[in-house]
């Protein structure tokens, strides 16, 4: 469900018309609503609402601080997988608390960081990393929570690029190994045992891949309880996938109701780390046509967005459904929607069927609302794209559009070489 809907014709998110942003701030930009993000989170924890749980938001989709300041006024807590992401979590108000630290390269920096500002936990992803966190804890005094992000070897039957749960993944320990994991962590005087975390990939669009990591990990978690370490908290990670095209994933009712199936008589605290399945269909790109072209019959949309704005097409082959901002004639034709970057992979849709738009008109990319902006660059030196969150009829500039000397603001020209 969203609040994108058209209206005599225009497109609106919520009660704001779109094409009026637009006028205001130029294109392309993000826009996302807030009706839609509150919403998806207040469905998601409800599906859980007899189970003591902590929802923390993957920062990773989209880590603009006022996204994370709405899910921080909800409950959320946030999932980080770097230092920026613990500092934007803490700068929106999201108590460290509810952070837990996932990644595999976690940096000495980082972890100091992490462990001064308190965090719930770290998901520990090898040996060595439980040993540098024992260390960099045992020079400031502390000691460091844990879990390990165990790695069951399920197939999540999605994308080779966002499937973590496999043996051939970086991520996670291998679930065979855990218990020795388990058995060092006893052994060191500044971690505590907390948890056992595990996430195996994104966009999931079926329930099996879960249950199936889930009773593995539970195996494990009664194994560990039979040596006398503590689980206080099970973290599953998030992984739910959303609609981009004509995929059916489950709703999280239905989700929370085979989990809980599983796991039900356990005391421990949940941990969910959602995303995508929050944010993914809250958020728009909207661009601009800058001109139609055809080649030998091929038809060309060129427009002011590229890949450096949204990657996801280029990068994993990620359909994103396109729309007219006016609705139009309600002619169609079989084009390219192209970016000005100098790339040829440098598109966002390829042999699409769209509206028959013309110069200056505006289009919206849908569902971009997840690894849109977060995955965004300068390259070719462009700035990077506005966003917008509109609340209601209230539109909020949330960041504001990279002008030419943000390029190189960081940048300097050593004297010896002039």
């Amino acid at each position: 469900m969203d609040f994108f809907h058209y209206k005599n014709g225009k497109l609106f998110c919520e009660d704001k018309g779109i094409a009026e942003i637009a006028e205001l701030i130029g294109t392309p930009f993000y826009i996302y609503s807030h009706a839609t993000l509150t919403h998806h989170y207040r469905v998601f924890s409800d599906a859980f609402k007899d189970k003591a749980k902590i929802i923390c938001y993957a920062a990773k989709a989209n880590s603009n601080i006022a996204i994370l300041r709405v899910l921080a006024s909800l409950g959320a807590g946030a999932d980080i997988v770097s230092g920026g992401e613990l500092f934007r979590s803490l700068e929106a108000g999201i108590p460290a608390s509810k952070i837990v630290y996932s990644g595999v390269g976690k940096t000495p920096t980082e972890i100091e960081y992490a462990l001064q500002a308190d965090i719930l936990m770290f998901n520990v992803e090898s040996l060595q990393e439980l040993d540098a966190i024992n260390t960099i804890a045992g020079s400031m005094g502390k000691v460091a929570r844990v879990a390990m992000r165990v790695n069951p070897d399920v197939d999540p039957q999605t994308h080779p690029k966002i499937s973590t749960g496999l043996k051939e993944n970086k991520f996670g320990v291998d679930i065979k190994e855990a218990p020795a994991y388990y058995q060092r962590a006893q052994q060191l005087d500044n971690v505590e045992i907390v948890g056992i975390s595990c996430h195996i990939g994104s966009q999931l669009t079926k329930i099996a891949p879960f249950v199936d990591a889930l009773k593995r990990i539970k195996a494990l978690m009664e194994k560990l309880e039979g040596w006398g370490i503590d689980i206080k908290y099970l973290d599953l990670g998030g992984g739910l996938g959303i609609t981009y095209k004509d995929e059916e994933p489950p709703s999280p009712a239905s989700y929370a109701r085979e989990i809980l199936s599983v796991i039900d008589s356990s005391k421990t605290t949940l941990i969910f780390e959602p995303g995508r399945v929050l944010v993914g269909n809250a958020g728009v790109l909207v661009t601009r046509v800058l001109y139609t072209k055809e080649n030998h019959g091929k038809k060309f949309v060129v427009v002011d967005a590229g890949m450096n704005d949204l990657i996801r097409p280029s990068f994993y082959e990620s359909y994103h459904k396109i729309q007219p901002v006016y609705v139009g004639t309600g002619k169609t034709v079989v084009a390219d929607v192209v970016g000005p970057i100098c790339e040829t992979g440098d598109y966002l849709a390829r042999q699409r069927e769209i509206a028959d738009v013309q110069q200056g008109d505006l289009l919206a990319v849908m569902s971009s609302g997840a690894y849109g902006f977060t995955m965004s660059s300068n390259y070719n030196s462009r700035g990077r794209a506005a966003e917008v969150l509109v609340a209601g009829k209230k539109a909020h500039l949330i960041r504001k559009r990279e002008k030419y000397q943000d390029l190189i603001k960081l940048e300097r020209i050593p004297k010896q070489i002039v």
